[in-house]
């Protein structure tokens, strides 16, 4: 979750989309860390810029509004955190214990490098009304989805035990980001990486508790 720098000027500038994308990266990293700071309901578009060391009207031509701009630094985190993920679990072996070992690990270093980011993921989206919940909600779904397919692969491939149903996955998602989330909100454990083999151990205990 990179925080780029200014941009050159004169005959050395970038491309207009390159200046662009830069611009939107520095009003979105500016973004989360308003939202972490003051909450999503006492941020402003005008706080985001004056963070970004823009103008409003330069956040005005990213964003619509903070929901706006709130949607987008969720999707963006989103997408960045399960390449993390799929990364660590690529180059580990196939078996259920090295898969979420390395997953875990990237899901925690991730949150960890970026604070404000990990805030909005998953705790200021939560009040950002019924659209945000509604994305959080089809966050959820397709990370338990996509769970359960690699557990059903798995299953067919090494004989890997199979959940029970997919509720199943989900509960091991939404129990991660529970436990995050408590850690953000309350400072509950005080280390976030201490929960590295509690999310190990969760995983590992509705995967084989489904054996009979």
């Amino acid at each position: 979750m990179s925080r780029p720098g200014s941009i050159p000027r004169g005959r050395h500038a970038p491309p207009l989309e390159v200046r662009l994308e830069v611009q939107r990266q520095r009003l979105l990293n500016a973004a989360a860390a308003v939202f972490a700071r003051l909450g999503y309901a006492k941020a402003s578009a005008e706080a985001i810029s004056r963070e970004a060391g823009m103008s409003k009207a330069t956040f005005y031509e990213h964003f619509t509004n903070k929901e706006d701009a709130i949607l987008s630094l969720f999707d963006e985190s989103t997408a960045r955190l399960a390449s993390r993920m799929a990364e660590a679990t690529a180059v580990v072996p196939e078996e259920p214990e090295a898969q979420i070992r390395a997953g875990g690990q990237a899901f925690v270093a991730a949150l960890v490098e970026d604070p404000d980011a990990a805030q909005t993921l998953l705790v200021e989206i939560i009040g950002a009304g019924p659209r945000a919940v509604e994305r959080r909600d089809a966050v959820l779904e397709r990370f338990a989805a996509l769970v359960d397919a690699e557990n059903a692969a798995a299953h067919r491939r090494h004989g890997t035990p199979r959940f029970a149903s997919p509720h199943d996955a989900f509960a091991i998602v939404g129990g991660v980001v529970e436990l995050c989330s408590r850690h953000l909100r309350l400072g509950i454990p005080e280390d976030l990486e201490e929960l590295e083999p509690v999310i190990e151990r969760l995983a590992l205990g509705v995967l084989y508790g489904t054996r009979e």
